[in-house]
């Protein structure tokens, strides 16, 4: 059967095989569900944020709450003239109207960089597939240091929606034998190197759905707060 996806991919050329330490935690499968959050975040606090209109994976808004230099941005880390890692994020004005998110950023204790709310409308199963992609979240990452990874917690409930997640394939494409679901209901935690896997949201719900993605560096800091989190 042919691909549904064609090469060249512009996350075929991403990096995948780099010195950078890796969490153990992801070492088999890529990603990590944790036990779903005890307290769930306020809806005013995702509802009261300021949201730019920037495409990933289907018809999206993003509220940047960090960013490289604390300004409103969606961009990756890497302006130039200031190229940087996906680390030392800073607080833009949105934190101020969230300090629940806040707090659970940085209650992980590990040095973040991008930290942002999705709002992604509904797409089914195949529009989905469609927007499938891997992130580019190491450029300017020295080889030494921690692998950048993301997290996610799901803001609405969603039970019907999903992530999916395949490894990367020899053709430089996603490898549909290798396809897993993450589910979206309220309080869904899970963390996934969004580097090594392909991935989208199939999002079968009536209204936009909210989470929150951060991005953390690889190390013994973000390895124990897995690890406290594990169902």
């Amino acid at each position: 059967m042919p691909h549904w996806l064609s090469t060249p991919h512009w996350s075929s050329d991403i990096p995948l095989d780099t010195p950078h330490p890796r969490l153990d935690a992801l070492k088999e499968r890529g990603f990590v569900r944790l036990e779903d959050l005890a307290d769930p975040i306020p809806e005013s606090e995702y509802l009261a944020l300021e949201y730019m209109d920037w495409k990933s994976g289907g018809d999206t808004n993003f509220a940047p709450i960090a960013t490289a230099d604390g300004e409103l941005d969606c961009r990756g880390f890497w302006k130039p003239g200031d190229e940087r890692p996906d680390k030392g994020g800073r607080f833009t004005s949105n934190a101020e109207r969230c300090p629940c998110i806040k707090n659970y950023v940085e209650a992980v204790d590990a040095d973040f960089g991008r930290v942002r709310v999705i709002k992604l409308e509904p797409q089914d199963y195949d529009t989905a597939l469609s927007q499938i992609h891997r992130d580019d979240n190491n450029r300017f990452n020295p080889p030494d240091q921690g692998w950048v990874v993301r997290s996610w917690l799901e803001l609405t409930d969603n039970p019907d929606s999903f992530m999916v997640l395949m490894e990367h394939g020899d053709d430089g494409l996603p490898r549909r034998d290798t396809e897993v679901h993450v589910p979206l209901h309220r309080g869904s935690q899970f963390v996934v190197d969004t580097q090594r896997l392909w991935h989208v949201v199939c999002h079968s719900g009536s209204a936009p759905r909210y989470a929150l993605i951060s991005s953390f560096e690889s190390g013994p800091v973000l390895e124990r707060w897995i690890e406290s989190r594990l169902p």
